[in-house]
Parts: C-alpha cells; structure tokens; sequence
C-alpha cells in the first residue's frame, strides 16, 4: 500500500473545498463582464464620499438617463466587435436620422410616425451598405465605416445648411402623432427626486434580447464563431457574408433608436457631428469585456460598461471638479479594462464556460 498521494499532515477533505474554490475563482475570472463589474464597484465606491448625491434618487435618474443611450448603442457595438468588426459610423446614423425625422416633418409636413419609419429605413440602408462593403470588398470595417461617417457628416452638415439656412429644427412636438410618439419614446416616471425617462426600458429589453440572441441562437453562434476563426466558421458553413450584414443592421437600428430618443426628448433636433459618440459607444464595449480582435465579450458587461462610463461621468459633475477630469479618470478605466480582458482571455482559453 502506497501513501504518496496522502498529505503529510492535516485532513484530506480539506483539499476538495481549496480545489473547487480555485476552480469557481476561475471561471468567475473567465467571464467577460468581470472587468466592467469591477469597474463599476470601484467607481461608486471612488465616487460615493466626494459626491454623495450620486447616490440619491436624483443622482441616480441622472446617471441612467445618461448610461440609456450608451447601453443601447453600447450592445449593438459590443455585438460587432465580438464578430470581429468595428462600426465607426452609428454615432453620425444617430444624429443623421434624427435629422431626417426633423426634416419630414418640420419642412414636409409629415406626421412624425411616417417621418420615423423613413429615417429608420434610411438608416438600415447606410447599416446595409456598410455590410455589404465590408463583405464585398474586404477592407477593414474601421476605414469602410470612417468613409460612411465622413460622407454622412458632410451631407448631414451641408446638407441642412442649404435646406433650412441652420443647423437645428425646433417646434416638432406640433407634430400630428407626437403623442404617442411621445408616449413610446419620451415618457418618464417619478421616483422620488428623480425622474426616470423609458429609455432605461428599451436599453434593459434590447440588453435582454441581445443575450439571448448570443447565448441561445444559432445566430449568436455564428457571431462567435466569425469573430474567433472567419476561415474555419466560413469552411464549416457558417454564414459569415449574412451575420455580419445583419450586425451592421443591427448597429444602425440602435443608432436610429438613440436618434429618436433624443428627438422625441427634446421635441427637435440639432445637425452635429458623431464620431465622439461613436468612440464613446467602442469605449464602453470594451470597458465591458469585447476584444477588438474579436471572438469574445458580453453584452450584459456592455450595459455594465454604459454604467460605469455614466457613473464616472456623473460623479466628476456632482463633485464639481473640471469635467477634464472624466477623461483622465476614463482613460485609467479603459487602460485597466485593456489588461483585464487580457488577462481573462487567456484563462478564459484553459476554462470552458460551461
């Protein structure tokens, strides 16, 4: 009878629960929303004693009415990044369609339901043609979706310049239909000192779908599976032309969405320039645990992400510092963010999830 495999001191039994604790260590470590989560947890504990009203019913309102936008365009981004893509264009879709909506309705006279159908048509058409380029061609999806953003920038700017002699369309609450456009898009609710608009509602749903889409889909496989290995996904039949026509659709829908959201919000629109929005939306995908190689992310750790990118934003505002600040303090988060997800791929490459 042999012993070696016997400690030589203490119980057995205690190795099984060090043993199964490394493991769940692991797999937690494995998951791509731990950096966003994280990240979350250091930012309202940074940020909790130097502006106490960040965690108020106000401060609260505040920060989801902000993270709204971002989480919706946040997904659809963090969706096309795990396939492998980049999509620089949604932020100027956003404003672009927005501006189609002002447009019809302001100048053409058009109920605002028509007017929204169109500029959603309008912006699953630059969605389309940037997939269909990127396919196509095979030049990367950066300098594919900088062209469409230039060109949609300079029509957008010029464009309305020459149609309306300004840059902002104003009085499109008048609009026959805008309240139920109202009621779908703009309506809120009042929690305390806080009022908490329906955004958060359609960012929470599109969140809900967008994981199940991922995680219980043939679809969501393909994603993955172009992401991680394009040749190999493409030998073994995956349609890889159609996924990625359909991700650039899904990133112009959401652009459309954060677009109307602030039309209907405002009750008129303002021509501007996108890429920063664009740039911020990348950022919270990441935060969130996407590669930019592709292959890997969450889109729960991109809702995540949309949080911590407000909670910061919010906090350097109720603590009064120079909103410079943000920035720093972001680029810090990002950086981090960088080498966790490094740090998560490769144990993620040892773990299997299931």
């Amino acid at each position: 009878m042999t012993t070696e495999r016997l400690p030589s001191f203490g119980p057995r039994a205690a190795t099984v629960p060090t043993a199964r604790g490394r493991r769940l260590l692991e797999r937690a470590l494995a998951h791509p929303s731990l950096a966003a989560v994280a990240g979350l947890v250091v930012v309202v504990l940074f940020f909790g004693p130097v502006a106490p009203g960040l965690l108020s019913s106000a401060g609260l309102a505040g920060v989801l009415d902000s993270a709204a936008p971002l989480g919706i365009g946040g997904v659809a981004v963090a969706l096309l990044l795990i396939s492998g893509q980049f999509d620089l264009s949604i932020g100027m879709i956003a404003a672009g369609s927005a501006l189609v909506t002002g447009l019809l309705v302001e100048h053409a006279g058009w109920d605002i339901w028509p007017g929204l159908l169109v500029s959603l048509a309008a912006a699953l058409l630059v969605g389309v043609v940037n997939g269909w380029l990127v396919v196509a061609t095979g030049l990367p999806s950066f300098l594919v979706t900088l062209a469409t953003f230039l060109v949609l920038q300079g029509t957008a700017l010029a464009g309305t310049g020459s149609l309306t002699e300004s840059v902002r369309l104003d009085g499109l609450d008048a609009a026959e239909g805008w309240s139920s456009a109202e009621a779908v898009f703009g309506s809120a609710i009042g929690l305390g000192d806080g009022r908490f608009g329906i955004s958060l509602l359609w960012w929470l749903g599109l969140t809900a779908w967008a994981g199940w889409v991922l995680w219980r889909t043939r679809f969501g496989n393909a994603v993955f599976a172009v992401g991680g290995a394009r040749q190999a996904a493409r030998e073994l039949g995956v349609a890889d032309r159609r996924t990625t026509m359909v991700l650039y659709g899904c990133t112009a829908a959401a652009g459309w969405l954060i677009g109307t959201l602030d039309v209907v919000r405002l009750g008129g629109v303002q021509a501007t320039t996108g890429l920063g929005t664009a740039v911020e939306l990348v950022v919270v995908a990441v935060i969130g645990g996407c590669l930019l190689t592709g292959g890997y992310g969450s889109v729960v750790g991109a809702a995540v992400g949309a949080l911590v990118y407000a909670t910061a934003g919010q906090g350097v505002v109720l603590a009064g510092w120079e909103p410079r600040w943000f920035e720093v303090f972001l680029g810090v988060l990002l950086l981090v963010a960088l080498l966790a997800n490094g740090i998560v791929r490769g144990r993620l490459r040892r773990v299997p999830l299931s």
